[in-house]
């Protein structure tokens, strides 16, 4: 056996923070503070747009938004113009759809002699689970 054993160099794990670079120690020294560990932390709490625009979405009611255009769309394109000119849908919340008359008496003319024919229409185009009932509203 010789007098000493080899072994092979190993790397040993680096002690304390990581070193700057030279940017970070030009920064550092012109500022007066050393902004690495802020730089880390901020980094580390960054997300990527993919993860965030799901949310800004559903924040802004895209879907709900789009459905009431396609509601109003259908709307002028399917009921008698005459109707159209003195009510309008004005928004829809969980399967009613809300409209607005401009008077009364196209109002108690809609309720009364319309109302069915506007739903069954309604209904045929979004389907019965989507509009479940009109409200109707001088607006």
């Amino acid at each position: 056996m010789p007098p000493y054993s080899y072994s092979p160099w190993r790397p040993s794990p680096p002690l304390g923070p990581p070193r700057r670079s030279a940017r970070q120690a030009a920064l550092a020294m012109w500022r007066g503070v050393d902004t690495a560990p802020l730089e880390r932390e901020r980094a580390a709490t960054t997300k990527s747009a993919n993860s965030v625009m799901p949310l800004v979405l559903k924040d802004l009611r895209i879907d709900n938004r789009r459905a009431e255009l396609e509601i109003v769309k259908v709307w002028n394109h399917l009921i008698d113009p005459t109707i159209t000119k003195h009510a309008q849908p004005a928004g829809y919340r969980n399967g009613t759809l809300f409209v607005n008359v401009d008077s009364s008496v196209w109002l108690s003319e809609i309720v009364r002699y319309r109302r069915k024919e506007i739903l069954t229409l309604l209904r045929h185009s979004f389907g019965a689970d989507f509009i479940a009932r009109i409200s109707y509203r001088v607006g």
